[in-house]
């Protein structure tokens, strides 16, 4: 009698089903949402008001400061969530960056704000982001069932492009409207909701999570290039993308130039193409899990699709052309996410979790500094139609790369990899 009810349950959505996990990820969406509102509405200020001459430059290197602490503390992340609780560690990140959201938004309400003050909260607010999200992707099976940890996987990546929404709707418009204050005070609203979002949840923590050493830690003080260093196929994967990403993370900076200089449009603008990035990230990964092919062969094919999806505006100049292309190149950002982290969770030992996605954080992030810079330079001397051609034409051959790719090298690799799942045939999905 009882079959029906438990059935439909499971029908529900993992969100709602699952309240610790639904409050946790709630509170990622709050944490990424602030950070992303930031970057966009501090982007569009330092274009649109802040600085007159050399734009690009100054854009680029914010978006390069906003992205350091995520390379440069991969060791420090690593650690802290290995042998701290993981809810303490969300907990405080989510805290502390509130408090520093609010601190600014009081200066820019009280006097003139100094372009080194606004560099340096934004250092801030990504330092904690920077242990706040591999934290949360390491706690997901403290969350949740193991059976459910794909669909978790998928609400977890889709933070991103529900982050990516609504900070490209609020940022660039919040500062038209209230300005640099404003925009602090809306993002330190979120932090701080969050971060009692993640004190009212209980985590199932293993023993010694909680900072209690014990004799089961000893494979966490693997050092990460051990770790890597054991996952051949996986890191040449990272690799691919560390490569793709010099590319595909410049639209950040290619987004506020075009509309400044070939749009010669304003924040709503902004707001509507980085909207269309993150439209397109929420489709795709609540759909990438259904698109077929192993992983490496999706992930070219998507490569290889945002590059024309880039390319077009370079070509054709349109507020439209530009936000349906934003939108296509957003769901394969979506599907490779899905496809790939999917994976990682499977191939990477537990143990070696913590370690892992802080790396990975780090090294996907390690070309957005760089991108963020040379692109901005580049804005300076270039047109942004430019910009964009060189955006797709960079990401084929990391397309190719990824397509080559054989198979895992490693026994452990081999025995998790869907990829070489030919024998096992249900047990994927």
């Amino acid at each position: 009698m009882s079959t029906p009810l438990v059935d439909e349950g499971r029908r529900r959505p993992l969100v709602l089903r699952n309240r610790a996990f639904g409050a946790v990820w709630l509170s990622q969406v709050l944490t990424q949402a602030a950070v992303r509102m930031f970057q966009v509405g501090v982007s569009w200020w330092l274009v649109a008001y802040a600085v007159d001459g050399g734009r690009g430059l100054a854009s680029g290197l914010f978006m390069a400061v906003s992205t350091l602490p995520a390379v440069a503390l991969a060791p420090v992340v690593a650690r802290v969530v290995a042998r701290t609780a993981h809810r303490s560690v969300l907990r405080t990140a989510a805290a502390v960056a509130g408090a520093v959201a609010v601190a600014l938004a009081v200066w820019a309400w009280t006097s003139g704000l100094p372009l080194p003050a606004v560099y340096a909260a934004t250092l801030a607010l990504a330092t904690c982001q920077a242990f706040f999200d591999p934290c949360l992707t390491t706690s997901v099976p403290e969350l949740v069932d193991d059976e459910d940890i794909e669909a978790a996987t998928g609400f977890e990546l889709s933070t991103q492009s529900l982050a990516g929404l609504g900070g490209a709707l609020l940022g660039a418009v919040t500062v038209d409207r209230a300005g640099v204050a404003g925009l602090g005070a809306g993002c330190g609203a979120a932090y701080l909701a969050a971060a009692l979002l993640v004190a009212s949840v209980r985590f199932r923590t293993a023993p010694g999570a909680d900072g209690e050493a014990d004799a089961t830690a000893a494979p966490e003080r693997r050092t990460l290039r051990d770790i890597l260093g054991g996952l051949p196929y996986v890191r040449r994967i990272l690799i691919c993308f560390t490569a793709a990403n010099l590319f595909t993370t410049a639209v950040f900076v290619v987004i506020p130039l075009y509309t400044r200089t070939v749009l010669a449009d304003g924040g709503s603008t902004v707001a509507l193409l980085e909207a269309s990035l993150g439209c397109g990230t929420l489709i795709g990964s609540f759909t990438g899990a259904r698109v077929p092919g192993r992983p490496t062969v999706a992930g070219a094919y998507c490569l290889a699709l945002m590059a024309f999806a880039l390319a077009l505006p370079g070509l054709v100049a349109g507020r439209l052309v530009f936000a349906g292309c934003l939108v296509v190149a957003g769901w394969c950002v979506g599907v490779i996410g899905v496809r790939f982290v999917a994976l990682f969770q499977r191939l990477v030992p537990a143990a070696d979790k913590p370690g892992f996605f802080a790396v990975m954080q780090a090294v996907l992030g390690a070309s957005f500094p760089v991108a963020s810079l040379l692109f901005g330079l580049a804005g300076d001397h270039l047109s942004a139609q430019t910009l964009c051609l060189v955006q797709a034409a960079g990401l084929l051959p990391a397309a190719a790369a990824l397509a080559l790719l054989g198979s895992p090298d490693s026994p452990a690799e081999q025995a998790s990899s869907p990829d070489r799942a030919p024998e096992p045939v249900g047990s994927e999905r």
